[in-house]
């Protein structure tokens, strides 16, 4: 066979890979679209299961004042890492098993960019994928619900389902904007180096490490909080007995709201994700690469 075959694309072939990719993207039968959205969204949400069990019982959390809730089993960043690395199921199962995803589709800019989509379809593509990433994020956080596996662990899944949601509903405005910006940089990254691979292992391995890093950081992701946050809303809303018998673990739950999820977390990190991808990845490659430059 020609070695061609074989030989990972270098950058300037992966950005007219990605302007090829991003008009299909567009150009999409809408349910199609939908379809492929909703397994996104469940995707993600299997990776943020991984990561939520993983973490139990072995997280630092802290409360708004820096009061320790409870402590580590292993260093810091080593819990993170390990976190980071298993949560990187979700956009692997993306990248290699095919679904549409709202943070990665903002990488379809570059072909917005070249005009060869329109301001019109790119919307369309965003609202669409959002939509069903959102509705699959919270029928999965539903499911796991009625599974109970937030009491395995001796409560501490839930304990840490809480914990997390807590935290990122505390989150400042400015502040989820930028950890938005900073985390969907990675998530477009991991995407555009998969654009370089050929076999699927490259493609893993290519996902890996900027999500392990994205995570690790503790950016914030608006797909996976989708599941995070309302996982933990269902908790708090439909098992009362349980908050009350983690309450002194769980500080702080007031925090816990469907207006703290939609406008001080979801809200914010979407725009910075919108940032992050499409300003700060998706149009830089452009004008490095694709760009008509004057003669």
């Amino acid at each position: 066979m020609d070695q061609e075959n074989f030989d990972a694309l270098l950058p300037a072939a992966m950005a007219k890979k990605a302007e090829m990719i991003g008009v299909r993207k567009a150009e999409m039968p809408a349910m199609k679209m939908f379809v492929l959205a909703l397994l996104a969204g469940a995707f993600i949400s299997l990776g943020a299961i991984f990561a939520t069990t993983v973490a139990s019982g072995a997280m630092t959390f802290l409360t708004a004042t820096g009061t320790t809730v409870f402590t580590t089993a292993l260093p810091y960043g080593i819990t993170r890492l390990l976190i980071g690395l298993v949560f990187s199921l979700g956009l692997i199962l993306v990248v290699v098993g095919g679904a549409e995803l709202f943070t990665g589709n903002n990488l379809i800019v570059m072909a917005w960019a070249s005009g060869k989509v329109t301001g019109r379809a790119l919307l369309r593509n965003w609202g669409i994928v959002y939509l069903g990433n959102f509705i699959a994020s919270i029928a999965t956080a539903a499911i796991m619900f009625v599974t109970r596996q937030y009491t395995f662990g001796g409560n501490t899944v839930g304990i840490t389902a809480l914990n997390i949601a807590i935290a990122k509903c505390g989150l400042l405005f400015w502040q989820a904007l930028a950890l938005g910006i900073l985390c969907n940089a990675l998530v477009c990254l991991a995407v555009w180096l998969s654009y370089s691979a050929r076999p699927t292992g490259d493609k893993i391995l290519a996902v890996i490490f900027p999500i392990t890093a994205f995570v690790a950081a503790g950016f914030e992701h608006s797909i996976a909080n989708m599941y995070f946050i309302t996982y933990a809303l269902f908790i708090k809303v439909f098992d009362p007995g349980f908050v009350l018998l983690v309450a002194d673990k769980v500080p702080h739950i007031g925090l816990l709201t469907w207006k703290g999820f939609l406008l001080a977390n979801l809200l914010p990190v979407t725009m910075g994700n919108i940032i992050g991808g499409a300003v700060f990845v998706a149009i830089v490659y452009w004008f490095v690469f694709l760009r008509k430059q004057d003669s």
